[in-house]
Order: C-alpha cells, then sequence, then structure tokens
C-alpha cells in the first residue's frame, strides 16, 4: 500500500448527508503577481451562503496523488454543509510558477491570498478553516501566526512548530541522515511532475521542462543551514506562540515522528484547543495504523460548526488533551491494532521517576558505527517494516543497562528526558539513549529514543568545541510516548554515541565517558487514571474514487552484511503501486529505492543513495521522471550529487545534474 492511496477495506461509507455535493475538478484563484493557482472545490447544493470554507493547500497534486484521500474526506465536509477546496501550491500539480522550498515566504503570502478570494466568493460567509496533515499541518500553524481575518481555526495533524527541533533535517541538532536526504529526493522527484493540458492547455510541456530545469533540489539549502538559524526559524511558530489566537485541534500517534510538537502546543498555546494522540502513524486518524481508528471526520465536523458559524456554541467548549496509553506488546515491524486505554490527560497527574538512580561510575560507552539499523523509519506512514525490530542487536551494541524487574505496572506518559554527565575524548560528538521494554521470554521493544549533538548543548544556535577530557551536564528530551510496562517485565537503557542511519556520524571515532552517578532519566507516570471514552469511536467518510490497480504496491526493508567488506548496509525499496483513476483516466504510481551504508570503524564512510521513478499520464500525456540522489561527506564536507532524467511517451526529453559542497559545521 502505497503512502498516498487509500485501503477501501477500512472505509465506512456514509451516503446520507444534509446536502447534495457538486465538484469543480478546477478552476483559477490569479496571485497579485499573474502567477494562477490551481483549485479543486467541493460544493453543498444550496442557493445561501455555505458554512464556511475549508481549504487544504499542499504541492501533491490534488489531480491524482492526493485524490483519492481528497475525495473521501473534501466530499464529507461539503456534505455536511462547507465548501472544501483543494489548492496546489505555486509550481506543483496545475498550478503556474516554481516551488522554491518547504515554506518559503511566498507560500504563505499566497495562502493569505487564496484565503482573500474564498472571502470575495459569493457563496462564502467569511469564515475560513485551514486544514492538513504533514505539510498541509505545517502551513495551517504558519497561516494561524499571521493572524488573516478571515482564518478562524486550523486543524494540524502530524506537524511541527520548530522546524529545525523536530522536522526531518536535524533532530538535537544532530543531521538526519535517514530522512535529510530521502525527503529532499523525495520532493526532487515529486515537484519535477506536469501539470494536465486538460486545465493548462498546450503550455503544459514548456511548464514541465521549466519544473524540471529550474525547481532546485531542497537537500542544498538544507545541508547548508547546520544550525538553528533564521532559516529554520521562519515558519516555526514555537518562537512565538502567542501569535497563534484561534483555536486549534491537532491530532498526531505515538508512532507518528511529530508527536514531541503536538505536547508543545497543548502546553503552549493559549486558545481553545484539543488535542488527540492515538496509537497511529503519520496518517489520518480514520484510517491510520496501528487501531483502532477513531471518527476523525466527525470531530472535524463537530469543532468546524462549533468555531466557524455564529451558531456554533462555543460557551460549552472545554480543553482535552485524549491520549491513548497502549499496552506493552512484543517488538514488530508492523502492528494492525494496538490494545490500550484513552485517557484525558488535562485531568490526571503526573509523576517522574529516575530509572537510573541505582547505577554509579564512571562507565566508557561502545562505539560501533553500525548500531540503529533496527530501529524502525523515523517517520512510519504504516507501510510494512516501518517500526522498530526486536532491539536485542542494537542494544547488544550500545552500553546498555538491564533494570530489575518490574513488581508493579508501570504507565509511562509524556516525554521522558536523560540529564547525562559525560566526559568526550575529542572536540565533536554525538549522544543517543534508548528505553526498552523487555519482555520475560527476552524481547525486546523499543519504547522511547532520543539524541543531541553535544556540541549544542548550550545552543542549538551557536554551538562550540568540547573539551577534552572533561565533563559536561547535558539534557537530552526522549520522544513522548504513552507505553505501559508490565509486572515481570525489566527496563533496558542503551547509551551509545552512534544511531546509524537516524544520525549521520561523527567525523571521528569518539569515545565518551558517562558519570552515571550524576546522571538520571526521568520517566513520566501515571499511577492511577480515568479511563475516557471518545464521543465518536467509528470512522466514516464519504463514498471513495473508483480505482483500477494496475500494479499493486510493496515494500521490502533488509539489513546486510557485507562480509568481505565490513559494510553495512539498510536496503529499502517501496513500490507505491500503479493505479488509474477512473473518471479522469489519470494513471500514477512511483518506485522509491533507498540504501544506507556504512562501514565498521570508519565514520566517514557513511552514504545515502535514494532513486525515484515517478510516472503521470493520462490521455493527453505519458510521462515519466528517474531521478537519483546521493550524499557522502569527508571530514570536512558534505557532497550532494542530484540527477534527473525525463521520458515523455518514453522518449528522453531531459536530462540534468547538479553537484554541491557543503562544509560540515558541528555535524
Amino acid at each position: 500500500m502505497g503512502v498516498f492511496d487509500v485501503d477501501y477495506t477500512k472505509i465506512q461509507e456514509r451516503t446520507d448527508f444534509p446536502y447534495e455535493v457538486e465538484i469543480i475538478n478546477h478552476c483559477w484563484i490569479e496571485m497579485s503577481d499573474g502567477i494562477k493557482l490551481s483549485a479543486k472545490l467541493w460544493q453543498p447544493k444550496t442557493s445561501e451562503k455555505t458554512k464556511g470554507a475549508v481549504l487544504e493547500y499542499l504541492p501533491y497534486r490534488k489531480d491524482e496523488f492526493t485524490a483519492l484521500r481528497d475525495e473521501i474526506r473534501h466530499k464529507y465536509f461539503a456534505g455536511m454543509g462547507y465548501t472544501s477546496i483543494r489548492v496546489d501550491i505555486r509550481g506543483t500539480g496545475d498550478s503556474e510558477g516554481l516551488i522554491e522550498d518547504e515554506y518559503p515566504k511566498q507560500e504563505q503570502d499566497d495562502a493569505l491570498e487564496v484565503i482573500s478570494w474564498i472571502e470575495n466568493q459569493e457563496w462564502s460567509n467569511g469564515s475560513v478553516a485551514m486544514i492538513g496533515k504533514s505539510w498541509g499541518g505545517f502551513n495551517g500553524l504558519q497561516l494561524a501566526a499571521l493572524q488573516p481575518p478571515a482564518l478562524k481555526t486550523i486543524i494540524t495533524l502530524c506537524s511541527t512548530d520548530d522546524r529545525y527541533a523536530d522536522d526531518v533535517h536535524y533532530k538535537g541538532g544532530t543531521m538526519m541522515a535517514s530522512d535529510m536526504l530521502w525527503w529532499a529526493s523525495t520532493m526532487f522527484a515529486y515537484n519535477a511532475r506536469p501539470p494536465f493540458p486538460k486545465y493548462v492547455g498546450e503550455k503544459w510541456y514548456d511548464m514541465w521542462i521549466n519544473r524540471m530545469e529550474n525547481t532546485p533540489p531542497f537537500i542544498e539549502e538544507w545541508v547548508s543551514h547546520q544550525t538553528r538559524d533564521n532559516y529554520w526559524k521562519h515558519g516555526s511558530i514555537g518562537e512565538d506562540y502567542s501569535a497563534i489566537n484561534i483555536p486549534v485541534l491537532t491530532m498526531s500517534g505515538w508512532a507518528d515522528g511529530y508527536t514531541n510538537a503536538l505536547f508543545r502546543l497543548m502546553n503552549n498555546l493559549d486558545v481553545p484547543k484539543k488535542g488527540i494522540v492515538g496509537p497511529w502513524a503519520h496518517e489520518f486518524p480514520d484510517m491510520a495504523i496501528p487501531g483502532p481508528q477513531i471518527g476523525y471526520l466527525q470531530e472535524v465536523i463537530e469543532w468546524l460548526d462549533r468555531w466557524m458559524t455564529e451558531e456554533g456554541d462555543q460557551d460549552t467548549h472545554k480543553d482535552a488533551f485524549l491520549v491513548y496509553l497502549q499496552d506493552g506488546v512484543k517488538p514488530k515491524t508492523t502492528y494492525d491494532f494496538r490494545e490500550g486505554k484513552w485517557l484525558d490527560l488535562y485531568n490526571e497527574e503526573t509523576s517522574e521517576i529516575d530509572i537510573l538512580e541505582n547505577i554509579n561510575g564512571e562507565v566508557p560507552l561502545l562505539n560501533r558505527q553500525q548500531h540503529g539499523l533496527y530501529s524502525g523509519v523515523f517517520c512510519p506512514f504504516g507501510q510494512e517494516g516501518d517500526l522498530p525490530d526486536d532491539q536485542l542487536i542494537d542494544n547488544a551494541l550500545a552500553t546498555s543497562f538491564m533494570l530489575p524487574k518490574q513488581d508493579t505496572t508501570l504507565n509511562i506518559i509524556g516525554q521522558p528526558v536523560a540529564k547525562i554527565r559525560v566526559k568526550p575524548d575529542k572536540e565533536e560528538a554525538n549522544l543517543h539513549v534508548r528505553v526498552t521494554d523487555v519482555h520475560p521470554t527476552g524481547e525486546k521493544t523499543l519504547v522511547t529514543k532520543g539524541q543531541l549533538n553535544l556540541n549544542h548543548y548550550k545552543s542549538h544556535e551557536f554551538p562550540e568545541d568540547l573539551t577534552v577530557g572533561e565533563y559536561i551536564d547535558v539534557e537530552i528530551p526522549l520522544d513522548v510516548i504513552g507505553y505501559q510496562i508490565k509486572a515481570g517485565h525489566s527496563i533496558e537503557v542503551s547509551i551509545s554515541p552512534t544511531y546509524w542511519p537516524q544520525i549521520w556520524p561523527d567525523k571521528e571515532i569518539v569515545n565518551l565517558t558517562v558519570d552515571f552517578s550524576h546522571s538520571e532519566l526521568l520517566l513520566p507516570v501515571i499511577t492511577d487514571f480515568n479511563e475516557v471514552r471518545l464521543k465518536y469511536e467509528q470512522s466514516e467518510t464519504a463514498t471513495p474514487l473508483e480505482k483500477e490497480i494496475i500494479r499493486d504496491g510493496y515494500r521490502t526493508r533488509n539489513v546486510i552484511k557485507k562480509l568481505t567488506t565490513d559494510e553495512w548496509v539498510l536496503d529499502d525499496f517501496s513500490d507505491e503501486g500503479l493505479r488509474t483513476l477512473t473518471e479522469t483516466n489519470i494513471t500514477y504510481g512511483s518506485t522509491n529505492h533507498n540504501v544506507y551504508t556504512i562501514k565498521e570503524g570508519d565514520p566517514l564512510s557513511a552514504k545515502v543513495e535514494c532513486d525515484w521513478t515517478v510516472q503521470v499520464k493520462d490521455s493527453d500525456i505519458d510521462t515519466n521522471v528517474v531521478t537519483k540522489s546521493v550524499m557522502s561527506c569527508d571530514a570536512d564536507n558534505y557532497y550532494l550529487y542530484n540527477e534527473m532524467t525525463g521520458y515523455s511517451n518514453n522518449e528522453h526529453c531531459f536530462y540534468k545534474t547538479w553537484n554541491k559542497t557543503v562544509p560540515r559545521y558541528y555535524t
């Protein structure tokens, strides 16, 4: 199952809506500089103004890549009385212009004009909500901080308030080898897809060539900003939470890569708000795995009805923070369902326990370059093989401490924090900390983890050399989690200077010593809690589009040891499948092959290669784009290579390469 596909076996279809729906597949919204953005509208059939407008604003192409998921949700909103709008960001889909980067000022300026356009439509009541997951969740927060008067609320899923601290580029000041190039390569291929002649006319080919020629590989800019400078502060609403003055509904999952940010939003926003955290991966919670799924669309409609109309019952709102405490389970790389219980974290008291209190002495840490290969992906979408495997091997490759068996069940919920006293023998170093649930039968389930570039321990903006041979006290937030460790189980703590491929390795092998007599690992725990029931436990959607499966998708993810060269390879291949949308006769699909390579004892051998093929065709065009992206290093520089080839009707029509060398700066 591809990440933009929809599993129709999970759909609970609703057909009895208050309004019939009419659909406009394409209309233009002209910007002040003359560039036109393409939009799709789902509208309730009514002679009166609609209840408001729901805007989703993405670079992922409304005509095919998000068409399946758009239909079941935007049509639902229209059936409930809202005009629902999907806009392709400048330079993507059928929209004119070029996309410069993630979340540039141009993207936000365009969104302000889109909101103004909505206000001035005859069907508009002047109220707009922005809704979105991931990219759409990010720009919803960013637009809310700009405070356009018509924007009454946002629904933001799987998003972040801090583009440097919690995204695919850097985490804890460490460079994300697992995702930095992979995500850049994804957008490199995605951005190269053509518009459709049926909407843009004969200029489609020139627009396509212009995109391939002039849309930059985002990786070059991202690697050029290795500290938390103004580039990352832009679009990070955590710089000033008070800039958001409208109600916020936010959701994420324990298996998502962005759950830490949701906790910060719920702790820092001073507006009416509601947060929901389930067991889910990076997906909408009416379809996400692991289950249980929830009635996401019903939650959204209730929220919109409250804040988008004058008749909304705003006075009875009470903030809520609903989280799912997962039962402890044996490790698997895919779960369909996780048992657990819901609770409202705002109504519960949390205490802290230090699980390192009985560990003492100065301990040198193991340094193994291949440590971390069984960690799973940073941000799972719910594909096979996404989640962490049994931690038996990874724990053996780190310095690990097995704690005594639990006499009672331990409910961990919130953000653990490691406070570590550490001494380096080099001027630059990283540190990684993990907590695992050890089952009586020996299996080890990853519970949570965290990482820090030690040169950033005072500041992510102004890193500095470490003093060789001197102890420093550092604080490492681990990922937020809701996980129950059962009585009779043990906790194992693992600490290491390496975590490949999530952390790009240091320039040289670093020996770290930890003083455990002056270190802590604080777990937030709840002893007793009141279980709650969600109001909407059963998901429902509108009727899906018809699709024909041309090629089923599949996933392989293999760890390989090359015994003759001492190289470790993580080989990750995903066929997103090939499908045709019956109504529009659009066929689309892609494949992605990622290879992460490192040699034992040689941190400078680190290399990532990401290859994509992307196909788009309909009655007028037949196109393929093939890309290759490579990232490697030496002690002084990162080396970036990107290559793109375009084919039209199976004939070669475009080729270009990009090369860039970026100096390393404390990464």
